[in-house]
Protein backbone atom coordinates (compact mmCIF):
# COMPACT_ATOMS: atom_id res chain seq x y z
CA UNK A 1 0.00 0.00 0.00
CA UNK A 2 1.19 3.36 -0.74
CA UNK A 3 1.64 5.74 2.20
CA UNK A 4 -0.57 8.91 2.81
CA UNK A 5 -0.62 11.07 4.73
CA UNK A 6 -3.04 11.54 7.85
CA UNK A 7 -4.41 14.55 6.60
CA UNK A 8 -5.67 12.39 3.61
CA UNK A 9 -6.66 10.11 5.62
CA UNK A 10 -8.69 12.31 8.08
CA UNK A 11 -10.07 13.87 4.68
CA UNK A 12 -11.31 10.40 3.23
CA UNK A 13 -12.81 9.64 6.41
CA UNK A 14 -10.75 6.39 6.47
CA UNK A 15 -9.80 4.17 9.75
CA UNK A 16 -8.16 1.83 7.90
CA UNK A 17 -4.79 2.70 9.58
CA UNK A 18 -4.22 4.64 12.89
CA UNK A 19 -0.93 4.04 12.51
CA UNK A 20 -0.69 6.62 10.07
CA UNK A 21 -1.88 9.14 12.18
CA UNK A 22 0.94 10.09 13.70
CA UNK A 23 3.64 8.69 11.84
CA UNK A 24 2.62 10.72 8.69
CA UNK A 25 3.61 9.35 5.07
CA UNK A 26 4.86 6.31 6.13
CA UNK A 27 4.54 2.89 4.38
CA UNK A 28 1.30 0.35 5.74
CA UNK A 29 2.55 -2.03 7.86
CA UNK A 30 1.19 -4.52 9.83
CA UNK A 31 1.18 -3.86 13.51
CA UNK A 32 2.04 -5.76 16.63
CA UNK A 33 -1.31 -6.09 18.54
CA UNK A 34 -1.16 -5.68 22.33
CA UNK A 35 -2.00 -9.03 23.71
CA UNK A 36 0.96 -10.30 21.12
CA UNK A 37 3.30 -7.86 23.04
CA UNK A 38 2.15 -9.14 26.00
CA UNK A 39 2.64 -12.62 25.33
CA UNK A 40 6.15 -11.79 24.35
CA UNK A 41 6.52 -9.95 27.71
CA UNK A 42 5.31 -13.35 29.88
CA UNK A 43 7.45 -15.36 27.98
CA UNK A 44 10.27 -13.34 28.89
CA UNK A 45 9.14 -12.71 32.53
CA UNK A 46 9.24 -16.20 32.89
CA UNK A 47 12.80 -16.84 31.70
CA UNK A 48 13.74 -14.34 34.04
CA UNK A 49 12.30 -16.59 37.06
CA UNK A 50 10.40 -13.16 37.55
CA UNK A 51 6.10 -12.50 38.44
CA UNK A 52 4.52 -9.27 37.05
CA UNK A 53 5.33 -6.46 39.16
CA UNK A 54 8.87 -7.44 39.77
CA UNK A 55 9.41 -7.59 35.61
CA UNK A 56 6.92 -4.23 35.24
CA UNK A 57 9.36 -2.46 38.02
CA UNK A 58 12.42 -3.89 36.48
CA UNK A 59 12.07 -2.32 32.93
CA UNK A 60 10.38 0.86 34.24
CA UNK A 61 7.71 0.71 31.57
CA UNK A 62 10.48 1.34 28.78
CA UNK A 63 10.82 -2.67 28.14
CA UNK A 64 6.68 -2.81 27.27
CA UNK A 65 6.57 0.63 24.86
CA UNK A 66 10.01 -0.59 23.04
CA UNK A 67 8.11 -4.04 22.21
CA UNK A 68 5.61 -2.34 20.69
CA UNK A 69 6.48 -0.78 17.03
CA UNK A 70 7.15 2.79 18.05
CA UNK A 71 10.11 4.56 17.06
CA UNK A 72 10.82 6.80 20.28
CA UNK A 73 11.61 10.80 19.63
CA UNK A 74 15.32 11.13 19.06
CA UNK A 75 16.13 8.27 17.16
CA UNK A 76 16.52 8.04 13.58
CA UNK A 77 13.11 6.51 13.05
CA UNK A 78 11.44 9.41 14.70
CA UNK A 79 9.38 10.18 12.28
CA UNK A 80 7.77 7.32 12.07
CA UNK A 81 5.71 7.15 14.83
CA UNK A 82 2.69 4.12 14.48
CA UNK A 83 -0.24 4.46 16.39
CA UNK A 84 -2.07 1.64 18.13
CA UNK A 85 -5.22 0.73 17.53
CA UNK A 86 -7.66 1.87 20.17
CA UNK A 87 -9.56 -1.72 19.91
CA UNK A 88 -6.19 -3.28 20.51
CA UNK A 89 -4.83 -0.83 22.77
CA UNK A 90 -6.59 -2.19 26.16
CA UNK A 91 -5.66 -5.00 27.57
CA UNK A 92 -8.36 -7.96 26.99
CA UNK A 93 -9.61 -7.22 30.90
CA UNK A 94 -9.58 -3.91 31.85
CA UNK A 95 -11.47 -4.26 34.87
CA UNK A 96 -7.82 -4.75 36.45
CA UNK A 97 -6.85 -1.80 35.30
CA UNK A 98 -6.34 0.81 37.82
CA UNK A 99 -7.78 3.84 35.41
CA UNK A 100 -10.12 2.70 33.58
CA UNK A 101 -9.65 3.02 29.45
CA UNK A 102 -12.59 6.01 29.33
CA UNK A 103 -10.91 8.32 31.93
CA UNK A 104 -7.36 8.34 30.68
CA UNK A 105 -7.03 11.65 29.18
CA UNK A 106 -3.95 14.63 28.22
CA UNK A 107 -4.08 18.32 28.00
CA UNK A 108 -3.27 19.42 25.18
CA UNK A 109 -0.11 21.60 26.57
CA UNK A 110 1.84 18.56 26.20
CA UNK A 111 1.39 18.77 22.29
CA UNK A 112 1.16 22.37 21.92
CA UNK A 113 3.67 22.25 18.80
CA UNK A 114 1.41 20.02 16.51
CA UNK A 115 -1.39 22.44 17.91
CA UNK A 116 0.20 25.35 16.73
CA UNK A 117 2.30 24.36 13.79
CA UNK A 118 1.85 25.33 10.07
CA UNK A 119 -0.61 22.33 8.11
CA UNK A 120 1.29 23.50 5.28
CA UNK A 121 4.61 23.29 6.19
CA UNK A 122 4.68 19.72 7.66
CA UNK A 123 3.73 16.65 7.35
CA UNK A 124 2.42 15.71 10.68
CA UNK A 125 -0.93 15.86 12.40
CA UNK A 126 -1.36 19.92 12.66
CA UNK A 127 -4.08 22.02 14.34
CA UNK A 128 -7.33 20.76 17.10
CA UNK A 129 -8.78 18.50 14.28
CA UNK A 130 -5.48 16.21 13.06
CA UNK A 131 -4.30 16.05 16.79
CA UNK A 132 -8.23 15.13 17.76
CA UNK A 133 -7.73 12.25 15.41
CA UNK A 134 -4.32 11.31 16.56
CA UNK A 135 -5.07 11.30 20.04
CA UNK A 136 -7.94 9.48 19.53
CA UNK A 137 -6.20 6.75 17.74
CA UNK A 138 -3.82 6.30 20.18
CA UNK A 139 -6.92 5.78 22.76
CA UNK A 140 -6.98 8.84 24.68
CA UNK A 141 -10.84 9.32 25.79
CA UNK A 142 -10.93 12.88 27.33
CA UNK A 143 -9.21 16.04 26.33
CA UNK A 144 -8.17 19.42 28.76
CA UNK A 145 -7.27 22.90 26.74
CA UNK A 146 -4.99 24.92 26.95
CA UNK A 147 -6.53 27.74 24.88
CA UNK A 148 -8.25 28.17 21.95
CA UNK A 149 -5.36 28.87 19.54
CA UNK A 150 -3.37 27.27 16.60
CA UNK A 151 -2.48 27.82 13.28
CA UNK A 152 -3.86 30.76 11.30
CA UNK A 153 -3.36 27.71 8.29
CA UNK A 154 -5.48 24.99 9.87
CA UNK A 155 -8.99 24.37 9.41
CA UNK A 156 -10.99 27.06 11.50
CA UNK A 157 -9.01 29.43 11.36
CA UNK A 158 -6.41 31.08 14.43
CA UNK A 159 -8.75 31.97 17.13
CA UNK A 160 -11.81 29.45 18.02
CA UNK A 161 -12.31 31.26 21.30
CA UNK A 162 -15.91 32.05 19.99
CA UNK A 163 -19.25 30.41 20.06
CA UNK A 164 -18.78 29.74 16.21
CA UNK A 165 -15.30 28.23 17.25
CA UNK A 166 -16.34 26.40 20.31
CA UNK A 167 -19.18 24.70 17.89
CA UNK A 168 -16.45 23.36 15.31
CA UNK A 169 -14.23 21.87 17.99
CA UNK A 170 -17.16 20.31 19.70
CA UNK A 171 -17.88 18.87 16.29
CA UNK A 172 -14.19 17.64 15.85
CA UNK A 173 -14.54 15.91 19.39
CA UNK A 174 -17.47 14.00 18.90
CA UNK A 175 -15.99 12.83 15.49
CA UNK A 176 -13.05 10.81 17.19
CA UNK A 177 -15.17 10.19 20.70
CA UNK A 178 -13.35 12.25 23.08
CA UNK A 179 -14.99 14.80 25.88
CA UNK A 180 -13.42 18.04 27.11
CA UNK A 181 -13.57 18.01 30.60
CA UNK A 182 -11.83 21.20 31.36
CA UNK A 183 -9.56 24.30 30.09
CA UNK A 184 -6.77 26.20 31.33
CA UNK A 185 -8.18 29.64 30.46
CA UNK A 186 -9.33 32.92 31.70
CA UNK A 187 -9.66 33.80 35.31
CA UNK A 188 -10.32 37.77 35.79
CA UNK A 189 -7.20 39.63 37.25
CA UNK A 190 -9.80 42.34 38.63
CA UNK A 191 -11.21 42.30 42.15
CA UNK A 192 -13.84 43.46 42.47
CA UNK A 193 -14.89 42.07 39.06
CA UNK A 194 -14.28 45.27 36.13
CA UNK A 195 -17.55 44.92 33.42
CA UNK A 196 -14.67 43.76 31.02
CA UNK A 197 -13.50 41.11 33.01
CA UNK A 198 -16.82 39.70 33.83
CA UNK A 199 -18.48 39.88 30.51
CA UNK A 200 -15.16 37.85 29.20
CA UNK A 201 -15.26 35.42 32.19
CA UNK A 202 -19.14 34.72 31.56
CA UNK A 203 -18.10 33.93 27.52
CA UNK A 204 -15.61 31.83 29.06
CA UNK A 205 -18.22 29.51 30.62
CA UNK A 206 -20.50 29.69 27.34
CA UNK A 207 -17.77 28.24 25.18
CA UNK A 208 -16.95 25.45 28.32
CA UNK A 209 -20.63 24.40 27.56
CA UNK A 210 -20.99 24.26 24.24
CA UNK A 211 -17.59 21.94 24.22
CA UNK A 212 -19.82 19.49 26.70
CA UNK A 213 -17.39 20.31 30.19
CA UNK A 214 -17.87 20.11 33.06
CA UNK A 215 -15.43 21.70 34.36
CA UNK A 216 -13.19 25.10 33.31
CA UNK A 217 -10.08 26.75 35.41
CA UNK A 218 -6.46 28.06 34.94
CA UNK A 219 -3.44 26.79 34.97
CA UNK A 220 -2.33 29.35 37.29
CA UNK A 221 -2.23 30.00 41.36
CA UNK A 222 -5.10 31.49 43.37
CA UNK A 223 -2.19 33.64 44.17
CA UNK A 224 1.93 34.19 43.65
CA UNK A 225 1.76 36.16 47.27
CA UNK A 226 2.85 34.34 50.56
CA UNK A 227 0.80 36.18 52.74
CA UNK A 228 -2.67 35.37 54.32
CA UNK A 229 -4.09 39.10 53.65
CA UNK A 230 -3.93 38.07 49.88
CA UNK A 231 -4.74 34.51 49.92
CA UNK A 232 -7.97 35.94 51.81
CA UNK A 233 -8.41 38.12 48.98
CA UNK A 234 -8.27 35.49 46.42
CA UNK A 235 -10.45 33.01 48.22
CA UNK A 236 -13.23 36.55 47.93
CA UNK A 237 -13.05 36.81 44.04
CA UNK A 238 -13.26 32.56 43.70
CA UNK A 239 -16.22 32.43 45.45
CA UNK A 240 -17.50 34.85 43.43
CA UNK A 241 -16.65 33.09 40.18
CA UNK A 242 -17.52 29.78 41.40
CA UNK A 243 -20.74 30.88 42.18
CA UNK A 244 -21.60 32.01 38.17
CA UNK A 245 -19.90 28.65 37.40
CA UNK A 246 -22.24 27.04 39.28
CA UNK A 247 -25.24 28.71 37.86
CA UNK A 248 -24.02 28.13 34.46
CA UNK A 249 -23.58 24.26 35.56
CA UNK A 250 -19.94 24.27 35.52
CA UNK A 251 -17.08 23.16 38.46
CA UNK A 252 -14.78 26.34 38.66
CA UNK A 253 -10.95 24.52 39.18
CA UNK A 254 -7.70 26.17 40.04
CA UNK A 255 -4.41 24.63 39.40
CA UNK A 256 -0.93 24.24 41.13
CA UNK A 257 2.32 24.62 40.87
CA UNK A 258 4.81 23.88 43.71
CA UNK A 259 4.62 27.38 45.34
CA UNK A 260 1.10 26.70 46.17
CA UNK A 261 2.32 23.91 48.70
CA UNK A 262 4.21 26.24 50.17
CA UNK A 263 3.94 27.48 54.11
CA UNK A 264 1.88 30.22 54.45
CA UNK A 265 3.05 33.58 56.51
CA UNK A 266 -0.10 34.25 58.76
CA UNK A 267 2.14 34.51 62.24
CA UNK A 268 5.02 35.31 64.41
CA UNK A 269 6.99 38.85 63.64
CA UNK A 270 5.64 41.70 60.97
CA UNK A 271 8.42 42.97 58.42
CA UNK A 272 8.30 46.53 57.61
CA UNK A 273 5.40 46.61 55.49
CA UNK A 274 3.35 45.07 58.74
CA UNK A 275 3.37 41.49 57.06
CA UNK A 276 4.14 38.43 58.96
CA UNK A 277 6.93 36.31 58.45
CA UNK A 278 6.63 33.47 60.07
CA UNK A 279 4.03 30.52 59.61
CA UNK A 280 1.40 28.28 61.27
CA UNK A 281 1.99 25.53 59.92
CA UNK A 282 -0.60 25.40 57.18
CA UNK A 283 0.35 25.43 53.50
CA UNK A 284 -1.37 28.01 51.31
CA UNK A 285 -3.54 26.37 48.93
CA UNK A 286 -4.41 23.86 52.23
CA UNK A 287 -5.25 27.38 53.49
CA UNK A 288 -7.09 28.17 50.15
CA UNK A 289 -9.19 24.50 49.88
CA UNK A 290 -10.43 25.45 53.87
CA UNK A 291 -11.69 28.41 53.30
CA UNK A 292 -13.53 27.95 50.05
CA UNK A 293 -16.82 26.74 49.72
CA UNK A 294 -16.89 22.85 48.44
CA UNK A 295 -19.72 23.21 46.60
CA UNK A 296 -18.04 26.14 44.67
CA UNK A 297 -14.31 26.07 44.76
CA UNK A 298 -12.58 22.89 43.02
CA UNK A 299 -8.88 22.06 42.78
CA UNK A 300 -7.19 19.95 39.96
CA UNK A 301 -3.26 18.66 41.80
CA UNK A 302 -0.56 18.66 39.13
CA UNK A 303 1.43 15.54 40.80
CA UNK A 304 4.48 16.59 39.73
CA UNK A 305 4.39 20.19 41.19
CA UNK A 306 3.10 18.24 44.49
CA UNK A 307 6.08 16.52 44.69
CA UNK A 308 8.62 19.02 44.02
CA UNK A 309 6.80 21.19 47.06
CA UNK A 310 7.04 17.77 48.97
CA UNK A 311 10.96 17.70 48.11
CA UNK A 312 11.90 21.55 48.18
CA UNK A 313 9.28 22.70 51.20
CA UNK A 314 9.44 20.14 53.94
CA UNK A 315 9.65 22.32 57.19
CA UNK A 316 8.72 25.88 58.20
CA UNK A 317 9.27 28.68 61.07
CA UNK A 318 7.11 28.70 63.76
CA UNK A 319 5.71 31.78 65.69
CA UNK A 320 8.00 31.30 68.05
CA UNK A 321 11.51 31.05 66.12
CA UNK A 322 11.76 27.16 66.24
CA UNK A 323 12.11 24.98 62.81
CA UNK A 324 8.92 22.48 62.40
CA UNK A 325 9.87 19.70 59.73
CA UNK A 326 6.45 19.03 57.88
CA UNK A 327 6.53 16.75 55.28
CA UNK A 328 4.34 17.48 52.18
CA UNK A 329 1.56 14.02 51.44
CA UNK A 330 -0.22 15.03 48.47
CA UNK A 331 -1.68 11.55 48.36
CA UNK A 332 -3.22 11.75 51.45
CA UNK A 333 -4.43 15.49 50.77
CA UNK A 334 -6.58 14.15 47.79
CA UNK A 335 -7.62 10.98 49.95
CA UNK A 336 -8.88 13.52 52.43
CA UNK A 337 -10.78 15.34 50.12
CA UNK A 338 -11.56 13.49 47.04
CA UNK A 339 -14.60 15.19 45.75
CA UNK A 340 -12.40 18.82 46.20
CA UNK A 341 -10.32 17.49 43.42
CA UNK A 342 -11.72 16.39 40.10
CA UNK A 343 -8.68 16.37 37.68
CA UNK A 344 -5.62 15.93 38.25
CA UNK A 345 -2.09 15.83 35.97
CA UNK A 346 -0.03 13.08 35.83
CA UNK A 347 2.82 13.97 35.42
CA UNK A 348 5.85 11.81 36.00
CA UNK A 349 9.09 13.32 37.12
CA UNK A 350 12.84 11.28 37.50
CA UNK A 351 14.64 11.97 40.93
CA UNK A 352 17.35 14.36 40.31
CA UNK A 353 19.18 16.27 43.28
CA UNK A 354 21.30 18.13 41.73
CA UNK A 355 18.59 20.36 40.27
CA UNK A 356 16.52 22.82 42.26
CA UNK A 357 13.20 21.12 41.95
CA UNK A 358 14.34 17.51 42.68
CA UNK A 359 12.89 16.32 39.81
CA UNK A 360 13.08 15.87 35.76
CA UNK A 361 10.38 15.84 33.94
CA UNK A 362 10.04 12.60 31.69
CA UNK A 363 7.15 10.25 29.72
CA UNK A 364 4.14 8.49 32.51
CA UNK A 365 5.79 5.41 34.25
CA UNK A 366 9.53 6.42 33.52
CA UNK A 367 9.98 8.35 36.50
CA UNK A 368 10.34 8.06 40.48
CA UNK A 369 6.13 9.11 41.55
CA UNK A 370 4.74 5.88 42.34
CA UNK A 371 1.59 6.78 40.10
CA UNK A 372 0.52 2.77 41.19
CA UNK A 373 0.39 3.62 44.70
CA UNK A 374 -1.98 6.64 43.59
CA UNK A 375 -4.29 5.36 41.58
CA UNK A 376 -4.52 2.48 44.49
CA UNK A 377 -5.11 4.79 46.74
CA UNK A 378 -7.61 7.30 44.69
CA UNK A 379 -9.92 4.93 42.95
CA UNK A 380 -10.21 6.56 39.51
CA UNK A 381 -13.98 6.36 38.73
CA UNK A 382 -16.38 8.94 36.37
CA UNK A 383 -15.84 11.45 38.89
CA UNK A 384 -11.80 11.83 38.70
CA UNK A 385 -10.16 12.75 35.83
CA UNK A 386 -6.80 12.03 35.20
CA UNK A 387 -5.06 13.89 32.71
CA UNK A 388 -1.28 13.24 31.18
CA UNK A 389 0.99 15.87 30.99
CA UNK A 390 4.39 16.64 30.00
CA UNK A 391 5.80 20.28 29.82
CA UNK A 392 8.78 19.47 27.56
CA UNK A 393 7.15 16.99 25.49
CA UNK A 394 7.77 19.39 22.26
CA UNK A 395 10.86 19.36 20.79
CA UNK A 396 11.78 21.79 17.60
CA UNK A 397 14.02 19.35 16.24
CA UNK A 398 11.53 16.47 16.45
CA UNK A 399 8.41 17.37 15.34
CA UNK A 400 6.84 14.20 15.56
CA UNK A 401 8.08 13.92 19.54
CA UNK A 402 5.21 15.24 21.67
CA UNK A 403 2.88 12.71 20.15
CA UNK A 404 5.04 10.02 20.44
CA UNK A 405 5.55 10.43 24.57
CA UNK A 406 1.85 10.77 24.24
CA UNK A 407 1.72 7.09 22.70
CA UNK A 408 4.23 5.74 25.06
CA UNK A 409 2.70 7.22 28.14
CA UNK A 410 -0.61 5.92 27.26
CA UNK A 411 1.22 2.46 26.98
CA UNK A 412 2.47 2.67 30.28
CA UNK A 413 -0.08 3.91 31.37
CA UNK A 414 -2.15 1.00 30.36
CA UNK A 415 -0.10 -0.78 31.73
CA UNK A 416 -1.33 -0.09 34.84
CA UNK A 417 -2.99 -2.96 36.92
CA UNK A 418 -4.43 -3.90 40.01
CA UNK A 419 -2.21 -6.32 42.37
CA UNK A 420 -3.89 -9.30 41.59
CA UNK A 421 -2.74 -8.76 37.96
CA UNK A 422 0.93 -8.58 38.93
CA UNK A 423 0.80 -11.57 40.99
Amino acid sequence: MSSISSRAVAACGSTQSHRDVIGARVPHRRGVSVSDTHAQQDSLRRNLGLNRRQFIAASTGVAAATALPLALPGTAQAEEVPVADPAAAALPDDRSALVPASQRGIILYTVRDAVSRDPNASPHPSGFKEVFAALAAIGYKQIEFAGYTQHANAEGGNNLESVAGATLLRSWLDANGLRAQGNHGFIPGSWPLSTADLDRFKRTLEIANILGMQHVGTGSDPTNSNFKADWDVAIAKWHALGELATAAGLKLYTHNHDAAYNFLLDSGPLDALGRPTRSSGIRKLEYFLSQTDKHLVFLEMDLFWAHVAQYKFSNYTAADGTVVQDIFDPFTLIRDNQKRYPLFHIKDGKANPAIANGYDMVPLGTGNINYREFFERVKIRDKHHPMYEQDNAPNGADPAQSLGLAQLSWNNWADMREDRYYE
